[in-house]
């Protein structure tokens, strides 16, 4: 197995890797910026210590990345503070590393008052099982990843064109199955993340990641990465069957677990999916991975990195739009990416498990653990844990406050699902009445007693942080659900679970793109709207209407629900019935995606 590079080809200080076709002097501007960064260092020390500007410079707001940050500015103050001749409102986000979305109660005390006191008072749960911190200021960096990294928890490669947050089935009730798979995607995330003292020496005044930690020779060399990291984002996860929650066949990487009763065999291994795309650039799309054989589980990690170095090499470094693997395999042939993986490995894939999905979705209120634990998932609205005053379109719920005091009690452990929800997991029964009287005396009961269609949608987080929306996202679906909830009980669908997901652009980080309705914002106001994904993200969904706003998207799906209320088949989906009845084609691959 290769675990660095074999002739990687570097000319004029930029890792060309072993694919030679792509000239140095082609190579997008990234490539020279992560090469010439002395391993992710950049001048980041100096921009933190210049109180003249509130931001980074442009290399170094490319290089905090790979350190779990983002530089971002508040966009609802933009023309009010040019107008004054300032700068714009420039702020932080912090993403933590949290393989497979297990959090202790005491993390969640520590980074829920990181949040009250370092950032914009607010928790917010992502697609991808972990915690961002939002509205941090440049001055509060530093103390914010310190106080992360005493919780045990770090932002590494949290971002940055590395392996990303390793996702993990969270279901507690999975039992023996979690308990063996949890370990292994933890294990591939710990492999995965940079080795570059940079992180260390920046945040956290040189220590170790984890106090008591020895340092590792030659921790700079990078062995798996190289000096040019990877040409873009990587994405992992683990499905348990029957459950598709982690959305398998949108990683670039996913393992599905296949099991003999208690007993983890190994994993069916997909490779090659990813959401992201851009608009009016059809070269673009998202792509369900391929299934393409089955490992041992205790082969799982060597099968990860084979895989990150193929697309370490392989992959596009002259254009990032081009860049995520997804391109490389139909560049290559999945054929002779699968011939590549297997002579890394030094051994061949078996044939592929029989499996099954049913859902993609959370199960949500109480559930039951063979250990007799119980545990509760609660609707967290597009992932934004924090105190919901009463408002024309919420309940109200003081999420954050509950979820406060549950932690000081609670013995169990806390878990994000990858629909941006909560479960508070392991509850003993001794507990469990104390729990239920703290989710009912905050509001979250009856929070989480929402209708199916809006307790299956989900929103990126979209304007006024994000630099790359294009509109609004979190702060506008939840009062567009409103609104197709009244279409749908008119109708006599008010209890019809839809899978309905909004992103603020195209990138696609709610993976709306498998959603049966989706929708990512191209204008103010304004939405691409997709017709036809699975309910179990077995399915691409397809383009249905271009740059369109809520009157025309509410007449649209006025006319399809009642049409699917008069016509659907016996337990058939929404997504499947579009499909059926012709309103858009099935979508059987990723190049068929916009034609």
């Amino acid at each position: 197995m290769s675990g660095s590079q074999e002739d990687d080809g570097s000319q004029n200080g930029v890792d060309r890797s072993t694919d030679r076709s792509q000239p140095v002097e082609t190579l997008h501007p990234n490539e020279r910026l992560k090469a010439e960064s002395r391993q992710l260092r950049g001048t980041v020390l100096d921009g933190l210590a210049d109180r003249i500007t509130n931001a980074v410079s442009d290399d170094d707001t490319q290089l905090i990345k790979f350190h779990g940050i983002y530089q971002q500015d508040d966009r609802d103050l933009r023309e009010e503070r040019r107008r004054k001749k300032l700068e714009p409102a420039y702020q932080f986000m912090i993403r933590v590393r949290l393989p497979g979305g297990v959090c202790r109660p005491d993390q969640w005390l520590q980074l829920d008052e990181l949040a009250r006191t370092r950032a914009n008072r607010t928790l917010r749960l992502t697609t991808r099982q972990t915690f961002q911190f939002h509205g941090v200021l440049k001055g509060n960096l530093k103390a914010t990843i310190q106080g992360i990294h005493d919780t045990l928890l770090d932002t590494l490669g949290a971002c940055g064109d590395v392996n990303r947050g390793v996702m993990a089935t969270p279901l507690p009730e999975l039992g023996p199955i979690h308990e063996q798979l949890f370990p292994v995607a933890k294990a591939v995330s710990d492999h995965l993340i940079p080795r570059s003292r940079a992180y260390h020496e920046i945040w956290l005044e040189g220590e170790p990641l984890y106090r008591g930690a020895k340092q590792e020779e030659g921790a700079d060399d990078e062995p798996l990465y190289g000096r040019t990291y990877l040409p873009r984002k990587f994405k992992i996860g683990f499905a348990v069957p029957p459950v598709n929650d982690v959305d398998v066949f949108t990683q670039d990487l996913g393992f599905i677990a296949i099991a003999d009763g208690d007993d983890l065999l190994g994993f069916n291994v997909v490779v090659g999916g990813g959401m992201g795309r851009t608009d009016n650039e059809p070269e673009t799309y998202p792509r369900l991975g391929d299934v393409i054989g089955f490992c041992p589980a205790d082969r799982a990690r060597e099968v990860a990195e084979a895989v990150v170095t193929i697309q370490r090499d392989y992959g596009n470094r002259v254009d990032r739009k081009l860049a995520r693997m997804k391109y490389t395999i139909d560049r290559i042939g999945l054929g002779w990416f699968v011939g590549e993986l297997e002579r890394r490995l030094g051994w061949k894939l078996q044939e592929s498990r029989p499996y099954s999905f049913e859902t993609s979705q959370d199960a949500f209120g109480w559930s039951t653990n063979r250990d007799g634990t119980v545990n509760y998932t609660l609707f967290v609205e597009n992932g934004r844990v924090k105190d919901q005053a009463d408002g024309a379109h919420s309940l109200s719920h003081r999420t954050m406050t509950g979820i406060r005091e549950i932690a000081r009690i609670h013995k169990g452990d806390f878990r994000i699902t990858p629909n941006q929800n909560l479960i508070v997991a392991r509850i003993p029964p001794e507990e469990e009445e104390t729990v239920h009287a703290l989710l009912e005396e905050h509001g979250i009961l009856a929070a989480t007693e929402r209708t199916q269609v809006r307790r299956h949608s989900m929103a990126c987080v979209g304007f006024p942080t994000c630099g790359l929306s294009m509109a609004e996202s979190e702060r506008y679906f939840p009062d567009l659900m409103t609104k197709v909830e009244g279409l749908m009980a008119e109708l006599g669908l008010g209890d019809v679970p839809v899978v309905m997901r909004m992103s603020g652009c195209n990138n696609g980080c709610s993976r709306p793109y498998v959603a049966e309705i989706g929708f990512s914002g191209r204008a103010p106001g304004k939405y691409n709207v997709y017709l036809g994904g699975g309910f179990h993200g077995q399915r691409l969904n397809k383009p249905f209407l271009e740059n369109v706003g809520e009157d025309v998207i509410l007449e649209h799906l006025g006319t399809l629900f009642r049409s699917y209320a008069e016509g659907r088949e016996e337990g058939e989906r929404f997504g499947d019935f579009v499909i059926r009845t012709g309103v858009v084609p099935e979508v059987r691959e990723g190049r068929e995606f916009n034609e």
